[in-house]
C-alpha cells in the first residue's frame, strides 16, 4: 500500500514523478516553510539547538538526535514534530496544513535532496493563450470594410455576430464627450455653438486638435498617470510626513503630456533619468516615479526591512505600470500562473539595488510656476516665528522653576551647564506642559520641512554603493538564498535584447532601454490599452495592470496589436493615438445600448471621475481658478474631518486648513495637496484613486454617501450659489443653467418644471432668513497624553493670511437663493455627472 499512499500525496500536491522530483518539492514547498516557520528560531541566528539552514544541520540534529533520516519518514523526528504526534510539536500552535506535511514526508522519502533557494522552474501555462501578452507584437492586416482601421476591426466582430451599430451621436453630445475625455471639463456654451455651427468636413478633427493643443489636456491626462503611480504629497503610514518637492513630479507629468513627449522617452526618464543625464533637472525630477509609493523610516524602523520594502515596491510598481504584469507574485515563489520564476523577480530587483534616495539640486523649469513662492515662504516663516514664541514660553517656565528649585536670586546664579541641561530636558515642566511643548516642537519641524517646497530640489534618486541581491524564499530577509545578478524578464525578452550590467551605474538605464524597446511585447500593448480605456470606459484588456493568466483576455486581440504597432510607427505619440481612436466612427456612436458594451456597437456611458465632477462644478459656476502649477493647495473639505486630531510621532499635527485665498482653493483638483492619511471625503466617496495602491481603473460604485456629499457639502452649496449668480444675470436663467451644465437648452417640460420650482423656492426664501456666514473662532484642539492619559488642549495659531470667504447666501436676493436650489438639483443629476 505504500506506493498507493505516495501516489495519493503526489497527486494531491501536483507533483510529477521525475528524477528531479525531490529537488522540485524542496524548492517549491520545503524551503519556504523552513524559512517562514522555522527560520526565526532555527535559522542563521538560531536561538534553539537545532539548525534548519542546511541539510547537514538537519542530519546532525539537536539534543534529541538527527532531525531527518533520508528515505525513512517514520524514523525522522522532524516528521513526528510536524505531525504533532510526539513529545515535540512544531511549529508551536496550529499544525501545518496536511498537504504541506505530506510534502515533507515525500521529500524525506526521496532522500531529502537540498538545493539553494526556491525553484527556478517556470510554471507551464494551462491554455494556449495564457501567454499571449508575452508573445511578440505582430501587426495584423486591417480587415476589409470601413476605411478607418479601428472601425474595420470593431465592425468585423459586429458583422460576424449580426449586431447593428448605433448611429452617430449628435454634435452637442460629441463635443461634450471629447472635452471631458481630453480636458476633464465640460465645454463652454460658446464652444458648443461654434462646433455645432461649423459645417466644414474636418470640423471634428479640428475640434480634437484644439483640445489636444490646450494646457488643459496635460492636466487631464496627468491624472490618469498619477493614478497608476499613486502620486501623493506625503509618505503615508503612521507619520505621513510631507514630501515637499513631490509636486515637481506632478508638474513633470503634466508638462510631458502637453509636450506630447514620446512615451518611450517618458518611460526611460522615470526609471533612469539620472543615469541618462544627471545634469538635466527634468530627468532628475522624472525619477520621482521611483519614490512615489508610501514609505516611512523612523528611529524604530529596521533599515534593512524598510530598504527591502522599497526595493519590492520599485520592482512590482515598475512592472505593473509599464509592463502590466503582477511581478510581485514571484517575490516569494515562482509565479503560479504566469511564466515568471522567482529568479527573474530578484534579477529585475537587482537593477534597483544600487539606487539610493536623494533630494538633488535641480533648477526650476521655465514652465514651473513660482511667482507666489515669496508669499508662501513668508507665511511659513511667520508660523515658525509664532511657534518659536510658544517654545520660548516653556523654556521661560523651566528657567523660572530652576531658579526657585535652586533657591538662588536669579538665572545668572545658575551654572551655565545646569541651565542648558534643564532647558534641553524640560524635566521641570508638568506632564501637561510637556505635552504642549512637544506639539510646538514638532510643528516647527513640520513647518521647516514644508519650506523646502520652494527650494530647487528634485525628489529623486542616485546610484549608491555596490549591493548584492539574493533570492529571499517567501520574501524573508533572514534566510537569503541564491545570489543573483541584474537581469531581465526572460518570458518577455527577445534575441539581442541586451543585458543589465553588474556595475553600480547603468543598471536602471539598461532596464529602461529594455522596457522602452519597440520589441518589448508588453510595453506598447499596455499603454495603448490605457488610452483605449480612457476613451471607451474599459480597455481592450479589462485588467490594465495585469496582462497575465488571471487578467482578462483582450476583447479584440488583433486590434490591440495593430494599435501597439501603430503606436511605435507614430513615434510613440499619445496625442496621435487619441486622434486615431477619436476620429473613428466607433468613438462617435450614440450611447443608446444595442449590445454588450465591450463589443462597442454603441458608446458606453460612464460616470465622471471624482476630480472631473468637482472641476466641472467649479467651471460651470464660474469659480474655476486659472491658477496652475506649483505646490499643492488646500481645497475646502468636510470640516468635521478637517478638525479631527491626527497623531504624528507621539504628538499632534496642525489642523487641516483650506487655502485662505479663493483662487487657491478653487484650482483644478490635480493641483490639490494629496495627503495619504487625510483624503477629501468628496473624492473618496466618488471612487477617487487610492494613494497607496496603483489604480489601474476607476470604479463607479453607487452608495448613499455620494448623495450626501453632493447635496449637503458646504462647497457644493457655495458653488450652486455662484452658479445661480452667473445664470441669474442672463435673460433666461433656467436656460442658462442648462446650457452651461448640460450644453443643451431645456425641453419645454423641463423648463416648465424648473420654473415652477424656482417660483416656489423664491416664495420660501422671501420669508426665510438666510444663514449667516460661518464664524471663524480660535481653533481649540485636544490630544490624549501618552504619559498620563489626560486630555491636553491647545489653541491653534490663526492663519497668517486673511481668509477670503466664498459668496454667502445672505449677500444675495431671494431670487438668486432660489435659483441656487435649482443649481443644486442640476449638480446632483445623472446628466451632469455622466459622460454619454
Amino acid at each position: 500500500m505504500r506506493w498507493l499512499i505516495a501516489f495519493q500525496v503526489t497527486a494531491l500536491l501536483g507533483f510529477a514523478q521525475t528524477p528531479d522530483e525531490g529537488s522540485a518539492i524542496f524548492q517549491k514547498h520545503i524551503a519556504p516553510v523552513l524559512a517562514e516557520k522555522c527560520g526565526a528560531c532555527h535559522g542563521k541566528q538560531k536561538i534553539a539547538n537545532l539548525g534548519t539552514g542546511s541539510r547537514e544541520e538537519l542530519l546532525k540534529g539537536g539534543n534529541r538526535g538527527p532531525a531527518i533520516r533520508p528515505g525513512s519518514p517514520k524514523d525522522s523526528l522532524l516528521m513526528a514534530a510536524l505531525e504533532h504526534s510526539g513529545e515535540l510539536k512544531m511549529p508551536p500552535g496550529t499544525p501545518l496544513p496536511a498537504d504541506t506535511v505530506g510534502a515533507f514526508r515525500r521529500w524525506i522519502e526521496l532522500g531529502a535532496p537540498w538545493a539553494d533557494g526556491p525553484a527556478q522552474t517556470v510554471v507551464k501555462p494551462s491554455g494556449d493563450d495564457d501567454t499571449w501578452a508575452f508573445r511578440p507584437v505582430k501587426r495584423p492586416a486591417v480587415p476589409a470594410g470601413p476605411a478607418h482601421p479601428v472601425d474595420a476591426f470593431i465592425d468585423r466582430v459586429l458583422k460576424d455576430r449580426k449586431i447593428a451599430a448605433a448611429p452617430q451621436a449628435d454634435r452637442r453630445t460629441l463635443i461634450r464627450r471629447a472635452t471631458f475625455d481630453l480636458w476633464g471639463l465640460p465645454p463652454a456654451p460658446e464652444e458648443v455653438n461654434a462646433f455645432v455651427g461649423d459645417k466644414s468636413p474636418d470640423a471634428w478633427g479640428k475640434l480634437i486638435d484644439r483640445l489636444l493643443a490646450s494646457p488643459r489636456y496635460g492636466e487631464r491626462w496627468a491624472r490618469h498617470w498619477l493614478d497608476v503611480v499613486r502620486y501623493a504629497d506625503t509618505g503615508g503610514f503612521s507619520n505621513d510626513f510631507e514630501r515637499p518637492n513631490a509636486w515637481r513630479y506632478r508638474e513633470y507629468v503634466i508638462r510631458s503630456m502637453n509636450a506630447d513627449k514620446p512615451y518611450r522617452q517618458f518611460v526611460m526618464e522615470q526609471i533612469a533619468g539620472d543615469e541618462m543625464d544627471a545634469a538635466d533637472p527634468e530627468k532628475l525630477v522624472a525619477t520621482g516615479f521611483l519614490r512615489m509609493g508610501p514609505w516611512e523610516h523612523t528611529g524604530m524602523s529596521v533599515a534593512a526591512v524598510t530598504r527591502q520594502e522599497w526595493l519590492d515596491d520599485a520592482t512590482h510598481t515598475t512592472a505593473a505600470a509599464f509592463l502590466g504584469v503582477t511581478l510581485e507574485c514571484a517575490r516569494c515563489h515562482d509565479h503560479k500562473f504566469d511564466p515568471i520564476p522567482t529568479k527573474d523577480y530578484y534579477s529585475i530587483q537587482a537593477a534597483f539595488a544600487t539606487t539610493e534616495f536623494a533630494d538633488r539640486p535641480a533648477k526650476f523649469a521655465a514652465e514651473e510656476k513660482r511667482g507666489d513662492f515669496a508669499v508662501g515662504r513668508a507665511r511659513l516663516e511667520e508660523l515658525v516665528r509664532r511657534n518659536q514664541t510658544h517654545i520660548a514660553e516653556f523654556e521661560g517656565i523651566v528657567r523660572k522653576r530652576l531658579v526657585a528649585k535652586l533657591g538662588v536670586a536669579d538665572e545668572a546664579a545658575v551654572p551655565d551647564a545646569t541651565l542648558k541641561a534643564e532647558v534641553r530636558q524640560k524635566t521641570l515642566l508638568t506632564a501637561e506642559e510637556f505635552e504642549r511643548f512637544k506639539i510646538f516642537q514638532k510643528r516647527e519641524e513640520l513647518y521647516r520641512r514644508s519650506m523646502k517646497r520652494y527650494d530647487e530640489l528634485a525628489y529623486s534618486v542616485n546610484p549608491g554603493p555596490p549591493a548584492d541581491t539574493f533570492i529571499l524564499p517567501v520574501g524573508n530577509l533572514q534566510t537569503p538564498g541564491e545570489k543573483v545578478t541584474p537581469g531581465l524578464l526572460k518570458a518577455a525578452s527577445w534575441e539581442g535584447a541586451g543585458a543589465v550590467p553588474q556595475s553600480v551605474e547603468g543598471r536602471r538605464l539598461a532596464l529602461a532601454l529594455w522596457i522602452a524597446d519597440e520589441h518589448n511585447p508588453l510595453t506598447t500593448r499596455v499603454m495603448v490599452n490605457r488610452i483605449w480605456q480612457s476613451h471607451f470606459g474599459s480597455g481592450i484588456v479589462g485588467t490594465p495592470n495585469d496582462f497575465g493568466k488571471l487578467g482578462k483576455r483582450p476583447s479584440h486581440p488583433e486590434l490591440l496589436d495593430w494599435l501597439a504597432s501603430e503606436f511605435v510607427a507614430q513615434g510613440w505619440s499619445l496625442k496621435k493615438m487619441h486622434r486615431l481612436m477619436m476620429t473613428s466612427a466607433t468613438y462617435q456612436r450614440a450611447s443608446a445600448v444595442t449590445a454588450e458594451p465591450a463589443l462597442l456597437s454603441h458608446f458606453p456611458p460612464a460616470r465622471l471621475e471624482a476630480e472631473v465632477i468637482r472641476d466641472s462644478i467649479l467651471r460651470v459656476s464660474g469659480e474655476l481658478s486659472a491658477d496652475t502649477g506649483g505646490p499643492g493647495s488646500m481645497p475646502e473639505i468636510n470640516e468635521d474631518l478637517a478638525l479631527q486630531p491626527v497623531q504624528i510621532m507621539g504628538t499632534m499635527m496642525p489642523a487641516y486648513r483650506p487655502s485662505p485665498e479663493r483662487g487657491k482653493r478653487h484650482r483644478r483638483t490635480v493641483y490639490a495637496f494629496q495627503r495619504r492619511n487625510l483624503v477629501d471625503p468628496m473624492l473618496e466617496v466618488l471612487n477617487g484613486p487610492s494613494l497607496s495602491e496603483s489604480t489601474a481603473r476607476r470604479e463607479a460604485t453607487t452608495v448613499p454617501t455620494q448623495a450626501f456629499a453632493l447635496f449637503n457639502a458646504r462647497f457644493v452649496h457655495d458653488m450652486a450659489l455662484a452658479f445661480a449668480v452667473k445664470a441669474g444675470a442672463a435673460a433666461d436663467p433656467v436656460q442658462e443653467l442648462f446650457l452651461r451644465a448640460y450644453n443643451r437648452p431645456p425641453s419645454a417640460e423641463e423648463k416648465s418644471v424648473m420654473a415652477t420650482h424656482w417660483e416656489r423656492r423664491m416664495a420660501w426664501h422671501e420669508k426665510t432668513e438666510p444663514p449667516k456666514a460661518p464664524e471663524r473662532k480660535p481653533l481649540m484642539r485636544s490630544i490624549t497624553s501618552e504619559l498620563t492619559g489626560a486630555e491636553v488642549r491647545v489653541v491653534e495659531d490663526e492663519e497668517t493670511i486673511p481668509y477670503e470667504d466664498n459668496l454667502q447666501r445672505a449677500e444675495v436676493a431671494p431670487r438668486i437663493r432660489a435659483l441656487a436650489d435649482l443649481a443644486l438639483i442640476i449638480f446632483n443629476s445623472n446628466e451632469f455627472v455622466y459622460r454619454y
